[in-house]
This record gives C-alpha cells, structure tokens and sequence, in this order.
C-alpha cells in the first residue's frame, strides 16, 4: 500500500512540473516576442489565439468566452436576448439584408414589421452593404433602448398611390423599442387527433420543464389519451430541465443521471423528486441525428425505464457535462468536467477526444460498444447516441425542392419572392391546417419559377455525364452513341415537369412559409402536423399498439 501511494506521490509531483515549466516557458516566449518582434502585438489577440488553440486539443465543448462574448454564453444558457424578436436574412437578388420571420408578440411584430421588408437603416446609421452579423449586432442592444428602423417594402401590389413615389416599393419608419426575448422552448403544442396530443420542444432551457407541464395539463383536458413528444433537431441544455421532464412520467425517487468525473465533487446523481403527472400514458419520442445532450438523456431515460416507445434516427451522441466559472476581467470558461450515464448504466457518448496536444477525435465503432438492458430486460447499447426502438427516416426532399428552399444558393430567391408577394396581397388565411395552395396559385408559381430562369442540380445528368465519359474512355461510346443520345432525349430537363412532378412537396413548403408569416412559429408547426411522416408513423403506433 506503501509503495502504491509513493507512486502516485511521485506521479503528481512530476504532473505539477510539467504544468509549471510548460506555464513558465508560453510566459517567457510571449514577453520577449512583446518586446522583440518586428510588429507590436495585440495581447488580446495572440493570447487568445493561445488558449482557443488550447481547448481545441480538449473538446468542442470547452470554450472561453472573453468579456465582450459572455453575452453570448449568457443567451446560450438561458435562450434570452435583448433585441427585437425576429429572424434576419441576406436577400441575394437585392444583395440586402431583410426581415424575414418575426416571432409572435415580440417588438418586431408588434411594430408590424412582416416577411421581406428590406433593412435601410439603423438610426442614422446605413445598413446597406452589411453583413447578417452586422445588422443584427445593431438590432439587439440594452433593453429599453428606442431606436428607429427604416425598411423598404417591396411588392405588386403596393397600392398606386403608395408606387407614384417609387416604382420598387416604399419606405416604412418603424420606432421600436427593445426588451428581453425569450426564444419559445415550446412552440407548439396541441393535438393530432381526438386522443394524441403532440408538443414540439426545441430548447431545454431555464424552466422550460414549466411550460411542458402546463401543456401537457392543457392537452389532457382536451381529451388526450397518448402523447408525441418532438426532440428532432433538440440540441440539448439544461440537465436539471431534463431530469423534471422525465419526472412527469415516471415515479418518485428513481435515479435517472449518473455523473462521474475526475474529482470526487463531480460525480452527482440526479433522481426523480416530484410525483408524476401520468405514469401509463402511452407515449412516443421523436428524435434525429441533432437530438443532443438533455435530449439523449430525455429519451434515453425513457428508453431505459420502458416508459416510452422511441421513433426516428440515432441521435447524436453528447454524453458530456459542462459548467461554467468566472475569470478574471469578467471573462467566463465553460468546460466539461464529467461523463453522464442513463439509467440503465449506459454512456451514449459517440467520440473519444484524445487530449495528445494535436486534438483528434475518435468515433467509438459498433463494434465496440457495449450492451446494456433496460427495465424489462431489453438490450440497449451505449457509445452512440441513443439508437431509436423504431428506425423512420426523415421525409427527404427532391432535388428541385432543396434548391428552392435552401438559403444561400441564387436560385432560392424566386419562392421568397413568391411567398412575399402573397403576404402582401392577402390581408389574412384560413388556419394552419386547412390553408392549402389553389391549383390557380400553384400555376403562377410554376410561371415565376420558369421566368426567372430558375436552374439546379439534377443527379441523373450528373450521373449521364460521367458515364459518358467512361464509355469515351473505355471506348464503347461510338458503338452506343444512338442508345446514348435517346437516353439524353429522355433526362433531358423539363423544368415544369419537374415543378409539376414535385407539387405536393413544393406546395408544402411554401404553405408553410405563408403561413408562419400569419400564424408565426406555432402556425407552421401545426401545419405540418398531417403531412410529416415520422409524426404520423409515432400516431399510427400509439393507435395500434
């Protein structure tokens, strides 16, 4: 025994002198390049290039934010901004930055800023030119600052009298006055059918476990008798939140979070405190490969106590514990201090970061992983995030409809002018989930699309180029050229076929782009209540088993 504490005595000791002379030596290469080299040096700069590269040799978790970036730690943590309440995009036909989807009962829509009014102006300063960064850096501020926002709405159907000024649309001087903005952690909530009710949670943020419960109280009251919880694309947060979500589902006194770390002081266990809202209630949880952190424990905590039946796609894999401490000069360091482990006793940690001084990542292979049972003896693996009981893949999208979709490429340009422009003609719609495209609207879109010169990637011609210039290559083309010229005829592009082809997916999205602009982020949930399929396979499942 002797001999062992010995060991680690020296162990320590030598461990102590590494950091002091590796400590001693960046002090003593910093103060004489300070006074050696050539340029003078920033010492913000170069030394925090030091310690970013530094934790980039741990993990992608632990990170320093300086004192002009707590504020960001701080929005992170609790899902709060001082601002106006509204999304903003780069409009890349008019090379503009430009309003694009104000939150319900925030300053921006309570001003009746709406869908592509283009930013002209912060104050006296111009925001023509500026990057997103910029203009929301100058759109938030303190709450309780005034400040006046002058924007240019464009559109058709301005009125003549309005137009007589300038033909491209008018100028709006809108005085709005910041506060706090608290992101929904759920914004939506309501029921499927008769007997399901369904709540989509996108944060774990402060007392979020709050808002799901008055949901879930809500929802039972409307006759719910099965229950879809929504985690796809949930990146996680609060752990405590996680714990109190659990807890609504099953009993008192279970331990749901394991945490073990290097020191004693972090190693913690989280157990259920309250007495449960429903503990037979069937139940499915939907999750996809961004359901991180809280969410894997959520689910997971489920999975392992046979409470809930899990849908969709493996998740993502973060069995990391972060917390935070103050530096000095106001600075803040968040970092990971612990592993946590389900109830089953599994890690779903999917990457072993190795601490080498190079930083790399290692993803722990199937095969490695190890079993684990659940409550009723089910086997479960650990190392991967949390493989679902159901596997149901995303709806995907054609390739035309990513390409009319996705920002940043020039050709989404021509449905945000669409959806815009039926904003501004329409003073109001039916609700979420009987609006629905006329074949008349879906005729002028189609004309639009094809008179804007609209053009994507199509993977069959793709895939035709490369074979012919293997067959070039091989030497077959000449004696095939015929076959090969028929086969081009028939991929040949036809943009309105394709439109046509595709309706029912583009429709949908540019539904739902109408409607959240009327409805907000709660309309355009509901709307795709009855079309999305991983919502509809966890229905199905709840009725028939």
């Amino acid at each position: 025994m002797g001999t062992v504490a010995c060991a680690q005595t020296t162990d320590e000791k030598s461990h102590a002198f590494d950091v002091a002379r590796n400590l001693e030596t960046f002090s003593a290469i910093y103060k004489q390049l300070d006074v050696m080299y050539v340029d003078s040096l920033d010492a913000s700069a170069t030394i925090g290039a030091g310690i970013d590269a530094m934790l980039r040799s741990l993990d992608p978790y632990t990170v320093y934010y300086p004192a002009d970036k707590v504020t960001e730690l701080r929005q992170m943590l609790t899902g709060k901004y001082a601002g106006i309440g509204a999304i903003i995009k780069h409009d890349m036909k008019a090379d503009r930055i430009v309003i694009d989807e104000p939150y319900e009962g925030m300053p921006a829509s309570e001003a009746g800023l709406q869908k592509g009014d283009i930013i002209l102006s912060i104050d006296d300063s111009t925001m023509i030119g500026k990057s997103v960064k910029y203009v929301s850096e100058h759109l938030r501020g303190e709450p309780g600052t005034t400040f006046l926002l002058k924007v240019l709405r464009t559109s058709s159907e301005i009125s003549k009298k309005e137009k007589g000024k300038d033909s491209k649309g008018k100028e709006l001087k809108f005085k709005i006055t910041r506060r706090a903005i608290q992101l929904p952690s759920v914004p939506y909530y309501g029921m499927v059918n008769d007997s399901i009710g369904y709540l989509l949670l996108t944060q774990f943020t402060e007392d979020c476990s709050r808002d799901v419960r008055r949901a879930i109280v809500d929802m039972r009251q409307q006759g719910m008798k099965r229950f879809i919880l929504d985690l796809r694309d949930n990146g996680g947060g609060s752990l405590q939140e996680a714990i109190k979500i659990v807890n609504m589902f099953v009993p008192k006194g279970i331990t749901l979070v394991t945490t073990k770390g290097k020191i004693k002081r972090s190693n913690n266990e989280y157990k259920t405190e309250q007495e449960p809202l429903d503990t037979i209630m069937p139940m499915a949880v939907l999750v996809n490969g961004n359901s991180a952190s809280a969410s894997e424990i959520t689910a997971g905590s489920l999975q392992d106590l046979d409470r809930a039946t899990i849908i969709g796609t493996r998740t993502y894999g973060k069995g990391l514990v972060q917390q935070t401490m103050e530096l000095p000069h106001n600075g803040e360091l968040k970092y990971t201090v612990s592993k946590y482990f389900i109830p089953s006793g599994r890690c779903i940690q999917a990457i072993n970061y190795k601490h080498t001084g190079g930083g790399y990542v290692e993803h722990i292979p199937d095969s490695l992983t190890k079993e684990f049972k659940t409550k009723s003896g089910r086997i479960v693996r650990d190392g991967g995030g949390i493989t679902p009981d159901i596997i149901v893949k995303g709806d995907s999208l054609p390739n035309i409809a990513l390409y009319l979709s996705s920002d940043g490429l020039d050709s989404t340009e021509v449905m945000h002018y669409y959806v815009t422009d039926y904003i501004r003609k329409h003073k109001s719609i039916a609700a979420p989930r009987q609006f629905r495209l006329t074949d008349a609207d879906y005729a002028e879109f189609k004309q639009q699309v094809i008179a804007s010169g609209f053009k994507f990637d199509r993977e069959t011609s793709k895939v035709y180029d490369e074979l012919v210039k293997i067959a070039k290559f091989e030497g077959y083309y000449d004696d095939a050229k015929e076959e090969f010229d028929a086969l081009k005829t028939k991929l040949s592009h036809n943009l309105e076929r394709e439109l046509e082809n595709n309706r029912e997916v583009i429709s949908h999205m540019i539904e739902n782009d109408i409607i959240r602009a009327y409805y907000y982020q709660k309309g355009g949930v509901e709307c795709t209540l009855d079309y999305d399929g991983q919502i509809q396979k966890a229905a199905r499942f709840l009725i028939e088993n």
